[in-house]
């Protein structure tokens, strides 16, 4: 049975900039980055991760999302998550951060909001949160992800409405642009993968992708999946949207399921519906289910 995930992740983020709203769990590989708190120790936003690792990846569509709940935790606590009403809302949230010793410029970054300056314009210029190259922009976030003071801000915020609140990592004024039904990420075991790919018709329904490197993919591979090598995210991370249809169930695979669990989070930022994660990733598929498929 498919389980569903609590939008956990696995991904990391960050920057030398102060650390961004949100928390998540950080990998050693980018455990220096100081967007997310210190006290965490996993990974979290893909748009920084991306662009500190592969230069060139700044300027993509993408936004900080990091996490709060540790990756080997969610699949527990998924189910509760998954059955509150609290959880079946999904806002689209862009901001500004300032830090906490900088009132004026805080009061004064109000008051042209108020005389009907725009909030993603000033964040370019104004905003220590690295989501400032993309205005500010958040893409879609739920309850669970957010330091608690800007999610109870964020979720009571009406829509359009700018509104302030503070947090460990200074003042943050949001906008709440829009809201959404939850999207749906769910992890999904390498036999479950194995009877759907019998399947025709989920062949000709589901939408397949593997982010795996070209080195990797001459070693093993499933027939059917799309290979977006994760290295070269710069170059097809922009362009998703036109190469994949958001509305149909889309399956990632990568030799683990670690870095298919950072892009199935961040397709959910993009507006994809319902996002698959293949546990164990290939090398469970070769071990339990296909052992002509050789390991590495």
């Amino acid at each position: 049975m498919l389980r569903t995930l609590a939008f956990v992740s696995s991904y990391s983020s960050a920057v030398t900039t102060p650390p961004a709203l949100f928390r998540l769990p950080v990998s050693s590989t980018f455990r220096r980055l100081s967007i997310f708190s210190p006290s965490l120790s996993g990974p979290a936003s893909l748009y920084c991760t991306l662009s500190r690792r592969f230069p060139g990846y700044r300027r993509t569509n993408l936004s900080p999302m990091p996490f709060r709940r540790p990756f080997y935790n969610g699949f527990s606590a998924s189910f509760n998550a998954a059955s509150s009403s609290e959880h079946k809302r999904e806002l689209l949230v862009q901001h500004l951060l300032v830090k906490e010793d900088d009132q004026r410029l805080l009061l004064d970054l109000q008051k042209r909001i108020a005389k009907g300056e725009d909030l993603s314009n000033l964040a370019v210029e104004y905003s220590i949160c690295p989501s400032k190259e993309e205005g500010g922009m958040l893409g879609w976030v739920r309850r669970g992800q957010m330091v608690p003071e800007f999610e109870e801000a964020a979720f009571c915020a009406p829509i359009n409405k700018v509104v302030r609140c503070k947090t460990q990592f200074g003042w943050h004024l949001l906008q709440v642009l829009s809201e959404r039904e939850e999207s749906i990420l769910e992890h999904i075991q390498a036999d479950e993968l194995h009877m759907k790919l019998q399947d025709p018709t989920f062949m000709e329904d589901a939408q397949l992708i593997d982010v795996r490197e070209p080195d990797e993919i001459s070693q093993a591979h499933l027939s059917g999946f799309q290979v977006l090598p994760l290295r070269q995210f710069g170059e097809w991370g922009p362009e998703i949207k036109t190469k994949f249809d958001p509305q149909k169930d889309t399956y990632v695979l990568c030799h683990h399921g670690m870095r298919s669990l950072q892009v199935a989070n961040w397709l959910q930022t993009q507006g994809f519906r319902r996002v698959f994660n293949i546990a164990g990733g290939i090398h469970e598929y070769a071990v339990k289910v296909d052992p002509s498929i050789p390991t590495y």
